[in-house]
């Protein structure tokens, strides 16, 4: 029997394959570094997207933020011009109030009252005067009451004084200034 050695056959076929599989696992690692590669790029250019869109919408969010701040600072404007204007409209309507209330103090002031002082804060009167009795005092309160212009007269001091052969009576009397709507409002409530 002849001997036949199979073995360097064997081993070449085994080198091929080998060498195939070598070559085969290096394609697939190259293969697989290209997609790694491929994903990678893909994923940086979606992130480089989303923050160009993040950077385009804080602009936005900026200049909507100075609109808004503007539309803020004009609200204030408006709101302090509405203001004034409400006081420039109520200055408007009281303007003749005080000519009324003068004619008003001369007209309730029955004789033998005299003042000495009138002041007021708002639309409360305090006047302070001399009045020849204390019933005159009462006269007053009276004309004060059934006046147009003025209203709520209320009596805080009152002091008797003797000199010079007469007797007179110091007075501090509170009153409202009111206009005719208001005190028609008032008696029909």
């Amino acid at each position: 029997m002849a001997h036949i050695n199979l073995l360097p056959w064997r081993e070449e076929l085994r080198k091929q394959r080998q060498q195939q599989f070598a070559v085969v696992a290096a394609g697939t690692a190259v293969l697989g570094a290209l997609l790694v590669l491929l994903v990678h790029m893909q994923m940086e250019g979606l992130i480089e997207n989303q923050n160009g869109r993040n950077k385009f919408l804080e602009t936005e969010i900026a200049e909507l933020d100075k609109k808004i701040e503007k539309i803020k600072d004009l609200e204030k404007t408006k709101t302090a011009l509405l203001a004034r204007m409400d006081i420039i409209q109520q200055l408007q309507r009281s303007r003749p109030q005080s000519v009324h209330l003068m004619d008003e103090l001369v007209y309730t002031l029955p004789d033998g009252v005299y003042l000495e002082k009138i002041s007021q804060t708002g639309s409360s009167l305090t006047v302070n005067g001399v009045a020849q009795s204390n019933a005159r005092v009462s006269a007053y309160m009276r004309n004060i009451d059934t006046s147009g212009w003025l209203g709520q007269p209320k009596l805080d001091v009152i002091e008797t004084k003797d000199g010079d052969r007469r007797r007179t009576s110091e007075f501090v009397l509170r009153a409202t200034q009111v206009t005719p709507a208001e005190s028609a409002a008032e008696e029909q409530s």
